[in-house]
């Protein structure tokens, strides 16, 4: 007994100092990089545990379906030239599969150890869904059969995408670009994308142009952030339809100085305009548009929480506007009338606030007979909006939409607080909230539970 004792005894004195010498040593797996090709027409998945990197312009085609599992990052070399930045593709019939999870997201990032906006361009997806331009090709690339996009397939499929996280992106269109210039592609860019689309939980974080980009289509979405952003955070164009539900825009810091008007959310109908269909006529519900802290003056860049132009009708309900310095809502001579006259526009049960309180609801004269130009308070409109029909808010101070932690050091906390004018009043009445929308009681895109809070998917920095 007493020998097999010490057989144990030095066993375990061994498998300690064993133990001990593999802590001073680890054996770590090193993470490979793989440099992409330019073009995918196979189906592939990538392999976990390896980063990749794409230099130039990467296009996912011939129906094949590119799979990335959580925890991936992919790199894009920078490229000075705005034609030349690196930037994904998935063409028509292709799909795009991101497998993320909210610890393990996957992530576009530049390559450079540096980072800036601007560094790389896009991550482009273009479907068969109806457009009304009958059909287009990527804005800011080559025209081919590769970047073409529309047709008339509601229901069109490109993939799933979940946890997935854009920054420092955004460099097709050139640092000086004019505002009425038309918009190149930028941050996540979904071009007559289908509604049998999945995108839940994607954040465009630093890009130096737009974050979201809806070109017609018919895809919804949940779970969506922008976080500053150069230019329009969300914007919506020729033709786009689908329904969204918790979106967050959210700014600390002034736009970016190519930007002569950044607003938290654009629509308009098409560039000329014209009352081509379908209209574009986004439906969302339960977003929440913070703009950054500071003076009306400090803000030049920056423009409305939300711009509605150029023949669109939108449908926005159940949300948060604050902090913006020309107002929350502005209109324009092609799109006052069809949101005062209940023709196919609606601006229901949310809570305003602007930096000018007479400006909360404002109007773009621009090329109004009136002969007025520029921007002006708009009184028409925040009576409409204020009356007992679509019971909208206005708050005067933006603390008293009493959210947790507006401008946290690290991270936003936009969770209501108890006395939260925001925690009822939300409403899903009618058909545009039918099929899609989860009812809640709340207004805003946080609740009392914060899944936007800092993680490794949300980074607030």
């Amino acid at each position: 007994m007493k020998s097999i004792g010490l057989v144990m005894l030095l066993g375990s004195i061994l498998g300690i100092a064993s133990c001990s010498k593999n802590s001073d040593n680890p054996s770590i797996p090193e993470t490979k990089t793989e440099t992409l090709p330019n073009s995918i027409i196979t189906d592939r998945t990538l392999e976990t545990g390896t980063n990749y990197l794409i230099d130039g312009q990467l296009y996912v085609k011939n129906n094949a379906v590119l799979t990335i599992p959580a925890g991936t990052t992919i790199s894009f070399v920078k490229h000075d030239e705005p034609s030349s930045k690196g930037t994904m593709v998935i063409t028509q019939g292709a799909k795009l599969v991101v497998n993320g999870t909210s610890n393990n997201p996957v992530v576009f990032t530049s390559a450079e150890v540096n980072k800036a906006p601007g560094d790389w361009g896009a991550v482009i997806i273009l479907g068969k869904a109806p457009v009304n331009i009958g059909t287009g090709n990527v804005e800011g690339l080559a025209v081919s059969a590769d970047t073409k996009y529309g047709g008339s397939i509601s229901d069109d499929n490109s993939g799933t995408i979940k946890y997935l996280r854009l920054e420092y992106c955004g460099g097709i269109n050139p640092d000086a670009e004019e505002e009425w210039a038309i918009d190149k592609a930028s941050g996540l860019s979904l071009h007559s994308v289908g509604s049998a689309t999945t995108i839940d939980y994607v954040m465009v974080a630093h890009s130096r142009d737009d974050g979201f980009q809806f070109v017609g289509g018919t895809v919804n979405a949940t779970h969506l952030v922008a976080y500053n952003n150069g230019d329009d955070d969300f914007d919506f164009d020729y033709g786009f339809t689908g329904k969204m539900q918790y979106i967050i825009s959210y700014r600390t810091e002034l736009a970016s100085e190519h930007a002569l008007r950044a607003n938290g959310l654009e629509s308009y109908n098409d560039a000329v305009p014209t009352a081509n269909a379908p209209l574009t006529r986004p439906i969302i519900s339960n977003m929440t548009i913070i703009g950054p802290q500071g003076s009306e003056t400090t803000k030049t860049s920056l423009n409305q929480g939300v711009y509605i132009r150029k023949g669109t009708r939108f449908v926005f309900q159940n949300s948060i506007i604050a902090e913006y310095p020309q107002g929350g809502l502005m209109t324009c001579p092609r799109t006052r009338p069809p949101l005062l006259n209940n023709k196919g526009s609606e601006f229901k049960h949310n809570l305003v606030q602007s930096d000018n309180a007479d400006r909360a609801f404002s109007y773009d004269t621009g090329s109004d007979p009136a002969g007025f130009t520029g921007i002006i308070a708009d009184p028409g409109t925040r009576d409409f909006a204020l009356n007992n029909v679509n019971q909208n808010g206005l708050i005067e101070v933006s603390g008293d939409l009493k959210l947790a932690n507006m401008y946290g050091a690290n991270g936003p906390d936009l969770t209501l607080q108890a006395s939260s004018p925001a925690m009822t009043g939300a409403n899903f009445d009618g058909p545009n909230f039918t099929g899609f929308f989860t009812v809640v009681t709340y207004r805003g895109a946080v609740g009392t539970t914060n899944w936007a809070s800092p993680s490794n998917w949300a980074v607030w920095k």
